[in-house]
C-alpha cells in the first residue's frame, strides 16, 4: 500500500472524513494478520477466546462498511481478480461503482482486460493512484492519454510521455519537456 493510499477525504458537503475501500480494506487486512498471530500465542484460553471475539466483531465490522460503500464489495473484487474477468463486465463495475471505491476501480485501472472506454471513464477519477494507471495502461487511448498530460497537478505527462499509445508529437513534447527539467536539475 502507497502512503497515498492512506490519504482520507474530506467530504464537500458534510466537512466530514470519507473513509474509502483502500482504507477500510487495509484496516480489515491487519486485524486479520493481527488474529493469525493471536491463535499461535500462548495464551490462557478465556483471554484467548475474548480476544478472537473482539477481533472476529471488528473484521465482520469493516466487512460491513466494505459492504456499506458497495454492496457485495467481495464478490466484485473477486470478479476483477478472476482470470475469466471480460472488458465489459469490468466497464459495467466502473460505471456502478461508487466513487469512494478507491480499492475495486484501482484493481480495475491495473487490469489488463480493461478497454479504452473504462480507461477514459477512470481517468478523470480524483485519487492520483487510478489516473496514474490509467497513463501507463498499454489499452489507454490517445485521447485519453492527451487529455492526462494536461493535468499539471501530478507528473501524469511524465507518465503518458512513455506510454506507446501516446501520440508521436505529444511523446516527443512530453520527452523534450522531460529533457529540459533534467538540464535546469544538473545546473543547479
Amino acid at each position: 500500500m502507497r502512503r497515498s493510499d492512506l490519504v482520507q477525504h474530506k467530504e464537500k458537503d458534510k466537512g466530514g472524513i470519507t473513509r474509502t475501500s483502500q482504507i477500510v480494506f487495509g484496516e480489515r487486512q491487519h486485524l486479520l494478520r493481527v488474529l493469525d498471530s493471536l491463535e499461535g500465542t500462548d495464551l490462557p484460553i478465556a483471554r484467548l477466546q475474548q480476544e478472537r471475539r473482539v477481533l472476529e466483531d471488528l473484521i465482520h465490522a469493516r466487512t460491513r462498511d466494505l459492504n456499506q460503500i458497495n454492496t457485495a464489495w467481495d464478490e466484485k473484487i473477486g470478479l476483477v481478480l478472476s482470470a475469466d474477468a471480460k472488458p465489459e463486465m469490468l466497464e459495467k463495475l466502473v460505471k456502478q461503482a461508487p466513487e469512494e471505491d478507491f480499492y475495486l476501480l484501482r484493481l480495475i485501472s491495473e487490469h489488463p482486460r480493461a478497454n479504452s472506454k473504462t480507461l477514459n471513464k477512470l481517468a478523470k477519477h480524483p485519487y492520483g493512484a487510478i489516473r496514474e494507471n490509467v497513463a501507463r495502461h498499454p489499452n489507454a487511448d490517445a485521447g485519453t492519454l492527451t487529455w492526462l498530460s494536461k493535468d499539471r497537478s501530478q507528473p501524469l505527462w511524465y507518465l503518458v510521455a512513455f506510454n506507446p499509445n501516446t501520440p508521436t508529437s505529444l511523446q516527443r513534447r512530453l520527452r523534450d519537456r522531460l529533457k529540459k527539467l533534467g538540464e535546469t536539475q544538473l545546473s543547479r
